[in-house]
């Protein structure tokens, strides 16, 4: 599993966070979103096995908001 943080600039509320975190039941090899509008970053738990960060990227894109990724940990 691969930790990974991505900066999301256009997220700015509770909703944006809720449309966000439901990726992770509907994507395989997400185990987690951890999203915050505050800090206009969400933090992902994933399978690198299952799921690149472009896919991820492209999940957030297609939800509507812009995924930016940042650092990543192993």
């Amino acid at each position: 599993m691969i930790t990974q943080t991505f900066s999301v600039p256009d997220m700015n509320c509770t909703a944006c966070v809720m449309h966000i975190e439901a990726i992770e039941d509907e994507i395989d090899g997400i185990a987690c979103i951890d999203a915050s509008y505050k800090k206009l970053r969400m933090v992902v738990e994933y399978d690198e096995t299952k799921i690149s960060p472009d896919a991820i990227v492209a999940a957030v894109k297609e939800t509507g908001y812009t995924a930016i990724p940042q650092e990543m940990q192993a």
